[in-house]
Order: C-alpha cells, then structure tokens, then sequence
C-alpha cells in the first residue's frame, strides 16, 4: 500500500509494508524540485535514516529496476 500526498513544496509517497511479518517501517519519499530523500525510521537505533538522491539518480534507479546485468548511460532528451 501507498499513499500520495501534494504539499506546499515537494510531493511525499508513504510506502506502507503489506508482506509477511516480520514487516519493515514505513518508507518515506519526499520529491522537492532538485533533491529526493528517502527515509525510513530504524528502531534498532531509534533514528531515521536519510539518503538523498538527484533527480537523474531517480530516472536511473527507475530505469534499472528493468534492465538486466550491466553497465548503463542513459541519453538526456533533446530539447
């Protein structure tokens, strides 16, 4: 399950863990224009873990999540 929700100054999709038990937290996706963080509380720690990542690093991770083994360079469209 997820969730969308539009805020004033970046979109947030909430990933919500539906598998088997043990289940793990929630995952946070915050899409602001230039950054997108990923976070997810580690209760092992009591904190949050943040990465954050570029858009193109986004488009990439998209694009290899359908490719087999190997070495990619996507092409930029152009204008």
């Amino acid at each position: 399950m997820f969730t969308i929700e539009h805020e004033f100054d970046a979109t947030v999709i909430t990933l919500v863990d539906e598998g088997q038990a043990p289940l793990q937290e929630d995952v946070i996706v915050n899409s602001f224009a230039e950054v997108i963080t990923i976070e997810q509380f580690d209760p092992r720690t009591d904190t949050v873990t943040r990465i954050s990542l570029s858009p193109e690093q986004v488009r990439d991770l998209a694009a290899a999540l359908d490719l087999p083994e190997g070495a990619y360079q996507l092409q930029k469209d152009a204008p």
